[in-house]
C-alpha cells in the first residue's frame, strides 16, 4: 500500500486484490486501476491526474519492486490527458509492453488502450515485476470482445501445483505478451523447473506426461483442437497453442502468474 493520501476520485487496491486480468467492477469510462503484488490504486480520469510507481513506497502510489536496487525509485507514471492515459518511463530500467514494445525513458509517453495491460519491469537477475493497468471503456466494463471471439468459460480450469507450474513455464512467452508467442519445448520448460526447484525430479519426460495429462482431461471436457485427430498432421505446437489459448481465455493462466518463475 502507499503512503501518499489520496484525493476525491480514488481508492486503494488491498494487495489481496485479484489480478486486474480477470476484469474490473462497473466504473466511470476512463476510469484506471493499477496494481502490483503489494497493491494499487484506482483513480477516475481528471486532467492531468498521475499515478506514480517505483519502489519507494512513500512516494508512489503504486510500489513495484521494493526490496529490488535495479528498479528506480520513480520508476514510471501513467497521466490522464487530453482523453486518455499516458504511460511514461521516468526511471533507468526498461518497460516491457504487450506485443513485444519496450518503452525506454527517453521515449515518448505511451497510450494506454481501454482494458487490461500488463508492464513488465526486469529487475536483478531474471526477476521480472508486474504492474498491471486496467481502463475502463465507455460502457465502463470490459471492452466488447470482436464477433467471432469464444465465448469465455464461467470458471477456469482446475489444475494441480505441478501442473500449474509447468502450464505456467510452458505459456511463459504468452503471458509476458510477446508478438508471436510460441510454447516452450518440453526441454526448456524441464530446464526452468529444475533451476526454480533443484531437489525435483524434472524432466523433458515427466513435463510432456504433465501436459499431455491436462490436455486429455480439457478434450473430454469438450474443449476442442486438443486431439491429433482434430489438428491433423503435420502437428508442431499446434496442440498446446490450444491448450495455452484456452487457459489464458479461460483466465485459468493471468500474467501474474509468470512471476512463479522469477526466482529462476
Amino acid at each position: 500500500m502507499t503512503d501518499i493520501p489520496l484525493r476525491e476520485g480514488a481508492e486503494q487496491l488491498s494487495p489481496q486484490h485479484a489480478s486486474l486480468a480477470f476484469g474490473v467492477p462497473r466504473s466511470d469510462p476512463g476510469t484506471i486501476y493499477a496494481l502490483s503484488v503489494t497493491g494499487g490504486v484506482r483513480f477516475t480520469a481528471r486532467e492531468e491526474r498521475t499515478v506514480v510507481f517505483g519502489r519507494n513506497r512513500p512516494d508512489v502510489h503504486v510500489c513495484v519492486g521494493e526490496d529490488d536496487l535495479r528498479i528506480s525509485r520513480n520508476q514510471g507514471t501513467v497521466t490522464y490527458r487530453s482523453g486518455r492515459w499516458w504511460l511514461a518511463n521516468t526511471g533507468h530500467r526498461a518497460l516491457q509492453l504487450p506485443r513485444s514494445m519496450t518503452l525506454f525513458p527517453e521515449d515518448d509517453p505511451y497510450p494506454v488502450e481501454p482494458g487490461y495491460t500488463p508492464v513488465f519491469v526486469n529487475g536483478t537477475a531474471r526477476r521480472r515485476h508486474l504492474l498491471e493497468l486496467y481502463v475502463a471503456d465507455d460502457d465502463g466494463r470490459l471492452p466488447r470482445p470482436a464477433p467471432d471471439a469464444e465465448t469465455l468459460r464461467d470458471k477456469p480450469w482446475k489444475l494441480r501445483a505441478d501442473e500449474r507450474l509447468a502450464l505456467v513455464s510452458l505459456a511463459q512467452k504468452y503471458l509476458l505478451h510477446e508478438a508471436y508467442p510460441q510454447p516452450c519445448t518440453w526441454q526448456q520448460v524441464a530446464q526452468d523447473l529444475v533451476a526454480l526447484q533443484p531437489g525435483e525430479p524434472w524432466t523433458a519426460k515427466r513435463v510432456e506426461h504433465l501436459v499431455s495429462g491436462v490436455r486429455k482431461r480439457l478434450s473430454r471436457a469438450g474443449v476442442p483442437g486438443l486431439t491429433r485427430e482434430e489438428v491433423g498432421e503435420p502437428v508442431g505446437n499446434m496442440l498446446n497453442h490450444n491448450l495455452v489459448t484456452e487457459l489464458l481465455q479461460t483466465r485459468t493462466l493471468v500474467p501474474p502468474d509468470v512471476l512463479l518463475l522469477e526466482e529462476l
